[in-house]
């Protein structure tokens, strides 16, 4: 299926962050959850975090969107988490969640799940807790610029953490190689960058729209990682599941990245 690069006017226009949560994410119907992207992620995340691979103070995700996922185990580690999404309505949701607002989304399945990967099943309320405390400002960004913060200075993180987000937010190779030189602006030398994303996609789908994705192979993201002048530690994949049959998207297969940043 043919899906025109769809633009920042057309995400701030027709992107359904709750329709997202509840398409991709919802315990019994979710994509992401039946097709093990979900369960790929966060063990490769509890591994990568709780087992001390990745450390430091402050934590910057790029890209949060409405998701709390891949921060359930950084939680542990980190002292202060910076999140960050171009769309306000995304920011807003996830602020929803933040704020304890009724009806928000119900990520306790999922925050049980981490907790049992980290064996520690009977504190999910507790880290739930633990991230809205850890959570210190919900912040403008935008990947395709050179500052992707703007005019805001921040001190450099010691970790970027980015999940399912430049696929979406580039229109070509070009742009996505220069999307990860301009995060890793924000880092500090010999910082680390945890990224998360799927392979061979082309579009997806959220409530009545259709969004664009940049193809990507593994190499071309081991080849934009690397000359954005990051050393690769660890790259794992995941392939879709065959007995996957939705359409709302095309994706093949999944990717887990932990790079350092060299200088």
């Amino acid at each position: 299926m043919a899906v025109p690069f769809t633009d920042k006017d057309f995400y701030s226009q027709n992107f359904n962050p709750r329709a997202y949560l509840d398409t991709y994410y919802s315990e019994s119907a979710g994509a992401l959850v039946n097709d093990k992207y979900l369960e790929f992620v966060l063990k490769q995340l509890a591994k990568t975090f709780t087992a001390g691979v990745v450390e430091g103070d402050t934590l910057m995700d790029i890209g949060t969107g409405p998701t709390i996922y891949q921060l359930l185990s950084a939680c542990e580690v980190f002292k202060e988490i910076i999140v960050t999404d171009y769309s306000a309505i995304s920011r807003q949701e996830f602020e929803k969640w933040l704020k304890k607002d009724p009806g928000c989304f119900d990520w306790s399945p999922i925050v049980r799940y981490v907790c049992d990967l980290e064996g520690q099943s009977e504190k999910w309320t507790q880290k739930e807790e633990k991230l809205r405390q850890r959570v210190k400002e919900v912040l403008k960004c935008d990947v395709t610029q050179s500052q992707p913060l703007g005019s805001l200075l921040l001190p450099s993180v010691d970790c970027l953490l980015s999940s399912l987000c430049l696929e979406g937010a580039c229109k070509d190779h070009n742009t996505y190689r220069r999307a990860i030189k301009n995060i890793s602006t924000l880092l500090k030398p010999r910082g680390h960058l945890v990224m998360t994303g799927v392979l061979e996609d082309t579009y997806y789908g959220v409530g009545d729209h259709m969004f664009s994705s940049l193809f990507l192979d593994a190499g071309c993201v081991r080849n934009a990682v690397s000359e954005a002048g990051f050393i690769i530690k660890d790259f794992q994949e995941l392939e879709r599941p065959r007995n996957s049959t939705h359409s709302i998207s095309d994706y093949r297969g999944f990717f887990f990245v932990v790079a350092c940043k060299e200088t």
